[in-house]
């Protein structure tokens, strides 16, 4: 049975919910998310969200910040499009009673690192928390959006995959049911994608289990062009304990004069880049790196005791309480930590409606590619962006002349049969993780390149053979995403012959003239 839609939004961080709010006035909507809407990445952002609201700021600071964090890739028109469209988007957060922080009756900018200007609007330092929190009460009250939870992405479904003349065109796509384990068939003329990233195809990652590139790999695997997909943001300061193995420590606490030290008390980021803590997240993962290989490290220290208890408890609630549940009083002693991957700065290609390579099909959020974030993203970039871009690709699908709808065919299951090896999925998890994280992290090289893409090409045999025999599990599907993805990566990353901004090669140190972006074809296409 196939159920019916006007668009159908894949993903419930940020962009996907605003999208959602945006379009229910005028559209039928599906939320398709496969597990709770509040169990993505936008959740645990921490820092806030960039825009230009105090005296002495300007739209040209804001750009010309994000474009020197962009090492010279990012897009001129998305970035001014973006930071114009700023201001607009805190308040309609404010409409909406997103709970910002506030100083004398006036929201409470904070400072972050690559930002020359006091812009970040912030609720303490739970940001991405409070807007899910109010935003997903104002969609589970609002008519014409039905919310599909546990239901994850198989694949689009697209007019040249039904055979049928004329431009290629999405027209739907099919998803796993976890309640009933089966697969349903969503049809709609329009489909977002607000996936969020690929963080889980690394070891070490700040992002959620939900981050497995589902929307990259399905837009891929359909015909749509990536670019910058070697551009992996990773976070300089994840919290380095036993027991915790995704707590971002947020990058205001370096704003607020945070001190990144060594185990004996030297403070080390001045050697390595003028702007010290506040260089942006590129430079600061690279250094951190840089000491702990040179001292042979676990970790490195993040000092903010010199604050007070009562700022911190003011600024950094949720940080100073989860550091104290393990041991750590922040007030007295320094935070241990290390780089993460964090953020893809590359996806799917899109435009400044958010429009795809594919008719009827959008990318927003972590899942596109905008141009605005270049080689390297600025902080507090990613959820204005998720909200311009939501409202952008809403206003473009407002206005989109009706699409006649063609009938798609059932999953057609009836050659498969039950896997009796799933340990083999879970193993090729790991071991997928792991050299990523040895071959493609902080720094790279020709010959580590070649051995994942060795390793890839025998993982995608496997799970290729896993795929065409057994029914689909959320965790074949995201294993499959996920290597996908990786190998998306790694052939980005073997295009790029020069460092810049996150890809840093040892074979090709020196940047290269002009810059480009790194832009995938499928063969498909």
């Amino acid at each position: 049975m196939t159920q019916d839609f006007d668009v159908l939004i894949v993903g419930s961080g940020l962009a996907g919910l605003t999208a959602a709010l945006q379009l229910a006035p005028t559209h039928r909507v599906a939320v398709v998310t496969k597990r709770e809407l509040q169990a993505g990445s936008s959740g645990q952002a921490q820092g806030g969200i960039a825009a230009v609201l105090a005296e002495g700021d300007s739209f040209d600071a804001h750009v010309q910040d994000t474009l020197t964090a962009g090492a010279g890739l990012c897009d001129m028109a998305s970035t001014r499009f973006v930071v114009e469209n700023a201001p607009d988007t805190i308040a309609w957060l404010q409409q909406m009673g997103v709970p910002f922080s506030e100083e004398d009756g006036q929201l409470h900018l904070t400072r972050e690192g690559g930002h020359s200007a006091r812009r970040i609007v912030h609720a303490t330092d739970a940001t991405g928390a409070a807007v899910q929190k109010t935003l997903i009460e104002h969609v589970r009250d609002t008519p014409n959006v039905t919310l599909l939870e546990q239901h994850t992405l198989i694949d689009l479904v697209t007019s040249r995959k039904l055979g049928l003349g004329g431009p290629q065109r999405c027209v739907g796509l099919y998803a796993l049911d976890e309640a009933t384990d089966e697969v349903v068939t969503l049809r709609a003329p329009h489909t977002i994608l607000a996936t969020g990233g690929a963080g889980k195809v690394y070891l070490y990652t700040t992002n959620p289990d939900t981050a497995t590139g589902d929307g990259i790999a399905a837009a891929w695997r359909a015909g749509c062009r990536v670019a910058n997909l070697e551009f992996i943001q990773f976070h300089p300061t994840c919290l380095y304990h036993p027991n915790e193995k995704s707590f971002l420590i947020s990058e205001a606490v370096r704003g607020e004069g945070g001190r990144l030290l060594l185990p004996d008390g030297t403070r080390f980021m001045p050697s390595h880049d003028e702007r010290a803590e506040l260089a942006p997240r590129d430079i600061v993962a690279r250094a951190i790196d840089f000491e702990m290989k040179r001292h042979g490290l676990d970790c490195v220290h993040l000092d903010i005791s010199h604050q007070s208890p009562q700022f911190l408890q003011e600024h950094f609630p949720n940080i100073l309480a989860h550091c104290a549940q393990l041991g750590i009083d922040i007030t007295r002693q320094p935070i241990p930590v290390v780089p993460a991957a964090h953020y893809t700065c590359g996806g799917v290609l899109t435009d400044l409606s958010g429009r795809t390579d594919i008719a009827g099909l959008y990318a927003i959020g972590e899942t596109a590619c905008t141009g605005l974030h270049g080689a390297n993203r600025l902080a507090s970039n990613s959820l204005l962006e998720c909200m311009v871009f939501a409202r952008a690709a809403a206003t473009h699908i407002q206005g989109d002349a009706a699409q006649e709808r063609a009938p798609l065919p059932a999953w057609d299951d009836s050659r498969v049969t039950d896997a009796d090896e799933a340990v083999v999925i879970s193993h090729n998890w790991d071991e997928l993780r792991r050299f990523m994280w040895d071959y493609v992290g902080i720094v790279r090289t020709n010959k580590r390149l070649e051995r994942a893409a060795h390793r890839i090409r025998l993982l995608q045999d496997e799970i290729h053979e896993f795929y065409a025999n057994f029914h689909v599990t959320r965790d074949l599907l995201e294993l499959r995403n996920l290597v996908q993805v990786a190998e998306l990566i790694v052939r980005s990353a073997q295009m790029r012959h020069e460092s810049r901004g996150l890809h840093f090669s040892r074979d090709w140190p020196d940047l290269a003239a002009p810059a480009a972006p790194t832009i995938l074809v499928p063969a498909l296409r």
